[in-house]
């Protein structure tokens, strides 16, 4: 005879009762004989407001058992466990597990245009919807920041996501001086090592004179954080961009642009802070609160406090550091990469950034401009128009991939193992072989368990 389990079992106070379920299992198998599967018999019992308490009496077979032997979490029966439990309220969090090995990120052809951030049936049936409020004539609903007004809430991550970026510029200034970093004179291919490797992936111009091989010269901070600029504009919502007047905007980092919409207020660089909403019929803004006259360009004042969130020449301006204070200035510009990525990534959860679908500007702003400066693919069919289409974390703050060297001093990385090397943000590279940790995110991608053959064994490695 089996022995009877009760398990799984839920409380609610609004029904009064225990749903459970009764088990029956066998203490003692042989793998000799074959057994048949247990009987599994589902049981209400009624229960009083007070918890684990009831007073009916259930049988199984003869055998009278009440809830009372099922009091306070015990039982009389011998051979019988009983498991209650609630139901649990709110959400229930999962912790994500990482792969052991994440392949290396996809390489965009040039050639067709990128894909949609969202699906575009989402964004036709967004429209749809946006016509027939029109066609009724009722407003478009709005909600800060897309009525112009700032989000409380994210004026804290605005600044702090600034004050990360500068400590990040000078952090990374500090490092180069000590770690050295190449670039390719014909491409946009980075490594951080003493000396190039030996790759041959070079895309550039001439590349088959070379047989793909790169043509390394000294890096500096805009090879390691891709200089991503956008246009600054007073106002967002109020007069476009033209491509006859966009020399009469500024480009400043796109990260400090979406600081400065957010709510970071830099006197060189005013923006328009409503106070009452702008209202929209459809596409067409019916009240923007009036037309500013918008300040005198910055020009005119001393640029050298500008100089604080612009990667140009960043490395003159910080001077070299001790080797014992390298660590230190390690860890907190892995912290800082960190702070950034995470705050570009919540303030474009509210703010509009758009990004063009062939090339690489990127506009902060609920629409894009128009001047004519797009070269990508097919472009004159477009008449060097952008193809806007709302951007994404990694087209605002790129990572800018690069091969993980696991000796920089040792030999350089070689084409025939190209397969056994993995790959980390070249931020995270250069804070790594500072002696920083490396988060737990990255290091799927960077395949440290994977043991690097020789030459000559990976030609026998099917």
């Amino acid at each position: 005879m089996g022995l009877p389990l009760l398990s799984s079992a839920l409380w609610d106070p609004s029904h009064n009762c225990v749903s459970s379920s009764v088990e029956f299992i066998r203490p003692l198998l042989s793998a000799s004989k074959s057994y048949s599967l247990g009987l599994k018999l589902s049981v209400a019992i009624p229960v009083r407001m007070s918890q684990y308490t009831c007073c009916t009496v259930s049988t199984f077979k003869g055998v009278p058992f009440n809830c009372q032997q099922f009091c306070k979490g015990r039982s009389k029966l011998p051979g019988v466990l009983v498991c209650a439990s609630r139901r649990p309220k709110g959400t229930v969090w999962r912790r994500k597990t990482l792969p052991q090995n994440e392949d290396l990120p996809p390489i965009l052809p040039k050639n067709k245009k990128k894909p949609y951030p969202i699906p575009f049936k989402e964004i036709k049936q967004a429209g749809r919807e946006d016509r027939k409020l029109a066609h009724m004539g009722i407003e478009k609903p709005l909600e800060p920041p897309k009525n112009g007004l700032l989000v409380p809430d994210l004026v804290p991550v605005a600044y702090e996501v600034f004050d990360a970026w500068k400590l990040l510029i000078e952090g990374l200034a500090q490092l180069l001086h000590v770690i050295p970093a190449h670039g390719c004179s014909e491409c946009s291919e980075v490594h951080v090592a003493q000396t190039g490797h030996h790759i041959r992936d070079c895309s550039g111009t001439n590349g088959r004179q070379r047989r793909s091989s790169h043509a390394w010269v000294k890096g500096s901070v805009n090879d390691i954080l891709v200089p991503i600029e956008s246009y600054h504009l007073f106002d967002p919502f109020g007069r476009r961009i033209k491509h006859d007047t966009r020399f009469e905007y500024d480009r400043i980092p796109a990260v400090v642009e979406l600081c400065i919409q957010a709510g970071v207020d830099i006197p060189e660089y005013p923006s328009r802070r409503r106070t009452n909403p702008i209202r929209m019929l459809g596409r067409r803004v019916i009240d923007r609160g009036g037309n500013l006259e918008e300040p005198k360009p910055w020009r005119f004042a001393d640029p050298s406090s500008l100089n604080d969130f612009d990667t140009y020449r960043a490395s003159e301006r910080f001077p070299r550091p001790s080797l014992s204070d390298l660590p230190k200035i390690a860890q907190e510009t892995m912290s800082a990469y960190e702070t950034v990525k995470k705050g570009v990534k919540k303030l474009m959860r509210k703010y509009t950034v758009k990004a063009c679908g062939y090339c690489t500007e990127v506009h902060v702003g609920p629409w894009g401009h128009n001047a004519k400066l797009c070269g990508a693919f097919k472009h004159q069919w477009r008449d060097g128009k952008h193809g806007w289409q709302d951007a994404t974390v990694d087209e605002v703050f790129p990572p800018n991939y690069v091969w993980h060297v696991r000796d920089p001093r040792g030999p350089p990385l070689a084409s025939a193992l190209r397969r056994y090397y993995g790959k980390a943000p070249a931020v995270v590279e250069v804070c790594m072989q500072a002696g920083a940790q490396i988060p737990e995110e990255y290091k799927p991608m960077m395949r440290l368990d994977i043991i690097i053959p020789d030459t000559e064994e990976a030609r026998m490695i099917a």
